[in-house]
């Protein structure tokens, strides 16, 4: 309780809790930015009192040893042994520290769930050149009205000192993750209750519109393609999404062309709760990247702050010398090759809004304030009952200062199912592009069926 008051005296010192504010903030504010309270990003730039969270110094700057640019990504801090391990036994001595769907994975796979505890490594950051576009955007973007689109949207994090909790999720949904382009391959494996499962492989190229000199579409955030590269009863499917700032305004567009039909048609079902491509029914469309969509179908309350055992510095979920199988296990990914750090995060609760449709009545985040990305996030039926919980398992792409995820994983605890997204230990080498020069043409419904033949 008293760890609860705390949060929202912190929440009301930053402007409330409505999800309706929408001023952007003043220079004053904007000048703690980077500066001795704050990190360009808006987050805490101090430990915390116990030592256990360390200040941040800028993250990862220097590539690690042994890294060579072009291959796979090493762990930069090898040497880091767990400093203990949050079983089902103990896990109540860390509850306050863990969520809800956490303590659940407990309680569901008491013999074989676990959490390994490593020191905490403030290891992100972004290219310095972001920083004062940061600042300098924080002072312009607003909500739109009803918090469910951006105006005046230039750089990513356009909230670095939010003031609630529909500005934290655009945060997410808009955070840096490059400059001009990116084009990646990775899996994608629904895994049933027994452990059995079959990757299905994504090819998918990206660009983030806003961002990109001659943008024609001022509403438009990024456009996105994906191909299925296999298994071969998928192979050719292609999903063409043009993203939207506001999608109240101007709704998502999307496209899928079937490659045993030949044929392009409109998908307006790539939305909200609509099935995620290829997921064997286990995640949402708007599950994808923990959260991407419009916010419009629920209610935000920024809750506060807490200290909290996330996914951090995953790198071991990227190695070559594994396989899928030492990975996923039955019930939940291989705890042996999972990585947990204490951090502070900013704590988000969304309830369903009167009138609108959606499988997740509620859901409530926890975002990392070092990133503004989705570490976790407990999902509820509309019964109020606990249903699903995801983890985002984060890494830095230190060559380009990019923070993202290592891989993705969805847990149904009622039917003991889950699915796990961004693995790519079977393929080749590095598997993302950052130097994509994709252009717009590439991204039109005329372009899908060239796409799908490729």
């Amino acid at each position: 309780m008293q760890k609860r008051l705390l949060s929202l005296c912190l929440v009301a010192a930053l402007g409330g809790l409505s999800t309706q504010a929408s001023a952007k903030i003043s220079q004053a504010e904007a000048d703690r930015l980077d500066g001795p309270e704050l990190t360009p990003l808006g987050a805490e730039r101090a430990g915390n009192a116990a030592g256990t969270i360390p200040p941040w110094e800028g993250g990862i700057t220097e590539l690690p040893a042994g890294y060579n640019v072009g291959d796979r990504l090493v762990d930069p801090f090898p040497d880091d042994e767990p400093l203990f391990t949050i079983t089902a036994e103990n896990a109540q001595e860390y509850a306050d520290q863990l969520s809800p769907g956490q303590l659940a994975m407990f309680e569901r796979y008491p013999d074989t769930y676990r959490m390994p505890v490593y020191p905490t490594r403030r290891s992100a950051r972004l290219p310095d050149t972001e920083y004062p576009l940061i600042k300098e955007a924080a002072l312009k973007v607003e909500l739109a009205e009803g918090g469910n689109g951006l105006l005046n949207l230039t750089a990513g994090i356009p909230f670095p000192i939010p003031k609630s909790g529909v500005e934290v999720i655009w945060n997410h949904i808009t955070r840096y993750r490059n400059e001009s382009g990116l084009q990646r391959r990775y899996t994608q494996i629904p895994v049933q209750a027994n452990g059995s499962f079959a990757p299905v492989l994504f090819e998918d190229e990206s660009i983030p519109a806003a961002r990109r000199p001659g943008n024609e579409y001022p509403n438009r955030l990024f456009v996105f393609l994906q191909r299925v590269l296999a298994p071969t009863r998928l192979e050719g499917d292609v999903l063409l999404v043009h993203e939207n700032i506001d999608q109240v305004k101007e709704p998502r567009k999307a496209w899928v062309y079937n490659a045993g039909q030949r044929r392009v048609r409109l998908a307006p079902n790539i939305a909200y709760d609509g099935p995620g491509t290829a997921s064997d029914g286990l995640r949402t469309a708007d599950d994808l990247d923990m959260f991407n969509g419009s916010p419009d179908r629920y209610d935000w309350e920024l809750v506060g702050k807490r200290e909290m055992y996330i996914p951090y510095n995953s790198y071991d979920l990227r190695r070559g010398d594994l396989t899928y199988k030492e990975l996923v296990h039955a019930g939940h990914m291989n705890p042996e090759y999972l990585r947990y750090e204490l951090h502070r995060v900013w704590v988000v609760d969304s309830t369903l809004k009167e009138g609108a449709r959606h499988i997740y009545a509620r859901r409530t985040f926890y975002l990392d304030e070092d990133t503004w990305q989705i570490a976790l996030i407990d999902h509820y039926d509309g019964r109020g009952e606990l249903w699903k919980f995801k983890e985002g398992h984060s890494m830095m792409h230190y060559q380009v200062s990019v923070p993202w995820l290592a891989a993705e994983s969805l847990y149904d605890l009622v039917s003991g199912r889950y699915v796990v997204i961004g693995l790519d230990n079977e393929e080749s080498g590095y598997q993302y592009d950052f130097d994509y020069k994709g252009s717009f043409q590439d991204f039109t419904p005329a372009a899908l069926r060239r796409a799908g033949r490729r």
